[in-house]
């Protein structure tokens, strides 16, 4: 037992944080607002077989597969309980996802999608404050609405879709 006092009582302590604001007030007040997740997209090397794993194996529903040519992905979209993944798989030569896969040969986390209220003042925004987004003008996505991307060197390494909710 002298040990193990001996350790309680030079066991280091964590650092305590004490706020005196709540951290909703640090947060500027923008024109837009950001909401829900949407999806989390991931790039598949074989479509069917990553549709029977989401479907037959874990027993999600499972969309019909949808040609987007515009973004040069097949869309699968797998019905979660409380948002959605979207499988995406090259649609010819010069598809985003093709090169994905050529550096990720078995795949992987693709971005993130969240919704935003106003995707124009969004836009504004995030150029006053610098994060780069990949297209001049908004181009439908997936699910018939807007979409933009933004660049993963300004958001931490992730890819991010920001969708008109």
């Amino acid at each position: 037992s002298g040990l193990l006092s001996s350790l309680q009582t030079t066991a280091p302590t964590a650092p305590t944080v004490s706020s005196s604001k709540s951290s909703s007030q640090n947060i500027p007040s923008c024109l837009w607002k950001l909401g829900r997740l949407n999806h989390v997209a991931i790039a598949v090397p074989d479509l069917e077989k990553a549709q029977s794993l989401y479907k037959d194996v874990l027993g999600a529903q499972v969309s019909e597969t949808v040609a987007l040519p515009e973004h040069g992905v097949y869309t699968v979209f797998v019905e979660l309980g409380n948002t959605k993944l979207e499988l995406l798989h090259p649609l010819g030569e010069k598809s985003p996802i093709a090169s994905f896969l050529q550096k990720n040969k078995t795949g992987g986390m693709h971005h993130i999608c969240i919704e935003v209220d106003d995707i124009k003042a969004a836009m504004t925004e995030l150029k006053k404050k610098k994060i780069r987004i990949l297209s001049e003008e908004p181009k439908i996505g997936a699910h018939g609405k807007p979409v933009i991307f933004l660049h993963p060197k300004d958001c931490h390494g992730v890819l991010v879709e920001l969708e008109q909710a």
